[in-house]
């Protein structure tokens, strides 16, 4: 019996406890890895309560709330646009006063009308009176102080409307005001409605067209169009340094999503803006995605949701962290003060926990709370124990504790693996400590090459204090030994051209670097004079094969982060055998029909010696990668390209000569090569389809046979 009694309690502990674990999160809180990958990990905030107008007390039940802001004594502060009110509540989220009417200046009873946006320090709550076109300011009792009017003195055009949606305040008392009709940014006031200027403006992209358009117009013409072209901000709020964030969500989808994956930095067109005082933004987008919510989105036209996210709040937690939501998914984006994503949660839905309509965010202490103003609600959202151990770890780096926030990124590592943050993060950390051969480990995995390069560069500069010696012998060395094997190349092509009869194949090869430097009379005679062959041409080919494929296995970490030991043979040398076959055929094919004198054993001959550059280049390039960093990536790309310009030379000039062409013809005949070799790739893709298509018919009548029978 007493067993028995304890698998009954057993049961029914279980039965009460796991649905509400599964039911404490009805979404998937996640983050993404270099490639887009959506990686998951544990919640950091999971709902706790619902509040609405029966929880908080209220006679008259709220109806579109537009806004929510936590005051410094964490007193709540929902603004009520139906019902022209902003509801005060403590912080246990009950009411405590509400501001719907007040005595104004000239003793006449006042009311506020469609307010959208409110404000609170310390001493003020400011309230943006949106269709009075007006700021009404009281104190934190509640108390009417005096209304902040539109701005004069010319600093809008003529026929614009003022409506103040949102609002923030400094320690100086400059008011920085979204205007939901106001194009050139943030609108900076004093409570005396002394008009400072505009700084933060949004900009949207000009074609190439418009900008030759604008040169050709009138200064009201260019107002006109920067009018049409420029976006308007839709929220802010400041943090305790006076940084001010202000967000949009007036981007164009498809260009807001192509800055994110290419994995812009420019934060001309982004939804999001960390602004200092005067206007410029500072916010650091280090992470590997810009901030701008969604980074996997659907572009599938039958989705229900799709295109980039809407942003439209965002909100300053603890320890530099801060939050935007996209009202299209309602989902939350956490960043760190560096840009990374440290987490992003929430859905649409009914269950609770889940947002119908995301219009608000607001921290309170280690809480969180989500507006939802189609259920006429906000969700107060707990943070979990992995959410508390994420904020100990950035206060421990913050504060620069760096031996116990790698205690507590471990601590991490062991509850989400995948969590690419904190691979980061004990990186820098052991990167500060000078452990950088320890460092760069936690940096390759998760293809982090920027700090990768702070720490081999460290590690690349002990090594030549304390082997300085042996580099000026190496260069000395391969100096030398350039200068005597060209010397030694330019004595046998000498001889070479004096002898007669068949040249071996030695004298074959090294004819290529006559070929390279003396193009001309080098094709002349490769053609003429018979001083390459079908064999050493081929030597060049496989030779420039085996290059390309070990820069596919050799080159260096900052190059290629795959951290693949093996790659497709068959692929690297289709990579060079076939562009140089379609050039060859379609230029015989084409040369044939305007008189060209090479055939296409010359033609062959003429694009392998051609060749020549690119192993010279990529070999040396190739060991070089290894020992580089990111700053010196550009230094790889810049030489190659030097090496592609010269093949793409060699070759014109080699196709020049070995036609007796003109230059000109010898470029209408290249145009026409490129051409034909698009076609030619056409009858290929063709061609394959069409075998593809008999192959699976051929098959599926065997297997039906097979099955009949």
């Amino acid at each position: 019996m007493k067993k028995i009694t304890g698998i009954f309690l057993l049961i029914l502990v279980l039965l009460t406890v796991l649905p509400a674990v599964a039911a404490a999160a009805p979404y998937s809180t996640y983050t993404y890895t270099s490639d887009g990958t959506i990686l998951l990990s544990p919640d950091a905030y999971v709902p706790d309560v619902v509040v609405d107008s029966a929880y908080i007390g209220l006679d008259d039940e709220f109806d579109d709330p537009r806004d929510i802001f936590v005051g410094p004594d964490e007193k709540v502060y929902i603004v009520d646009a139906a019902n022209a009110r902003v509801i005060v509540l403590d912080k246990y989220y009950k009411e405590d006063f509400i501001i719907d009417t007040f005595v104004n200046e000239y003793g006449v009873p006042d009311t506020f009308s469609g307010p959208s946006g409110v404000f609170v320090n310390k001493e003020k709550i400011y309230v943006c009176d949106t269709d009075n076109n007006r700021i009404v300011m009281f104190d934190t009792e509640g108390n009417y102080q005096k209304i902040i009017e539109k701005p004069e003195d010319g600093v809008f055009e003529e026929g614009s409307i003022y409506k103040p949606i949102a609002c923030a305040v400094d320690d100086f008392g400059r008011l920085f005001v979204i205007s939901s009709t106001t194009y050139e940014g943030v609108i900076v006031i004093n409570e005396n409605s002394e008009f400072y200027g505009f700084i933060g403006a949004q900009k949207d992209t000009v074609s190439l067209f418009q900008a030759m358009l604008r040169s050709f117009q009138s200064e009201e013409q260019r107002a006109q169009t920067a009018q049409i072209t420029s976006k308007e901000l839709n929220n802010i709020t400041i943090d305790k340094d006076g940084f001010i964030y202000v967000t949009t969500s007036s981007i164009d989808e498809a260009q807001q999503q192509s800055v994110i994956m290419a994995k812009s930095k420019d934060s001309a067109y982004a939804p999001v803006k960390k602004l200092n005082s005067s206007g410029a933004d500072v916010m650091r987008r280090n992470g590997v995605f810009p901030p701008s919510g969604e980074v996997k989105v659907s572009d599938n036209s039958q989705a229900e949701i799709k295109g980039a996210s809407t942003i439209v709040d965002v909100a300053v937690g603890p320890e530099g962290t801060w939050s935007i939501i996209d009202q299209k998914r309602s989902k939350v984006f956490t960043y760190d003060e560096n840009g990374n994503l440290l987490f992003a949660f929430g859905d649409n839905g009914t269950q609770e926990g889940n947002i119908a309509m995301l219009n608000g965010i607001a921290y309170q202490g280690d809480k969180m709370l989500l507006l939802d103003k189609q259920n006429d609600c906000f969700v107060v959202y707990r943070r979990t124990e992995y959410g508390d151990l994420l904020m100990q770890a950035l206060a421990n780096d913050n504060n620069r504790l760096y031996d116990r926030a790698i205690d507590d990124w471990t601590e991490i590592l062991k509850r989400n693996n995948n969590y690419e943050v904190a691979y980061v993060q004990i990186g820098k950390a052991l990167y500060r400590d000078a452990k950088y051969e320890e460092s760069i480990n936690y940096f390759k995995p998760i293809k982090e090459t920027e700090n990768y390069s702070k720490s081999y560069a460290e590690i690349r500069k002990n090594w030549a204090s304390k082997y300085f010696w042996i580099l000026p012998i190496v260069i000395a060395a391969v100096v030398v030994g350039l200068f005597r094997f060209f010397a030694y190349a330019r004595k046998v092509n000498k001889r070479a051209a004096l002898k007669i009869g068949r040249r071996s194949l030695k004298e074959e090869l090294l004819y290529a670097f006559h070929v390279i430097f003396h193009p001309f009379d080098g094709f002349w005679d490769l053609k003429h004079e018979k001083r390459g062959s079908v064999k050493s041409a081929t030597i060049i080919l496989m030779v420039t094969v085996l290059a390309f494929f070990y820069k596919t296995i050799g080159s260096g970490y900052i190059i290629n982060q795959s951290n693949t030991t093996t790659q497709n043979v068959v692929g690297t040398i289709l990579a060079v055998i076939l562009p140089l076959a379609l050039w060859a055929i379609a230029n015989w094919c084409l040369t044939t029909l305007f008189d060209g004198e090479g055939s296409m054993k010359d033609i062959y001959i003429a694009c392998c010696y051609s060749l020549t550059p690119l192993p010279l280049f990529m070999i040396p390039l190739t060991i070089f990668s290894n020992f580089i960093v990111a700053d010196e990536k550009g230094i790889i790309e810049i030489i190659s390209t030097i090496a592609f310009i010269w093949l793409g030379l060699l070759v014109f000039f080699g196709m020049m000569i070995t036609h007796d062409y003109s230059p000109f013809k010898s470029i209408l005949t290249s145009l026409g090569t490129i051409v034909g070799m698009m076609f030619l790739m056409f009858l290929g893709l063709l061609f394959t389809t069409l075998m593809a298509k008999i192959i699976k018919f051929v098959t599926d009548i065997a297997t039906e046979i097979g099955f009949r029978l």
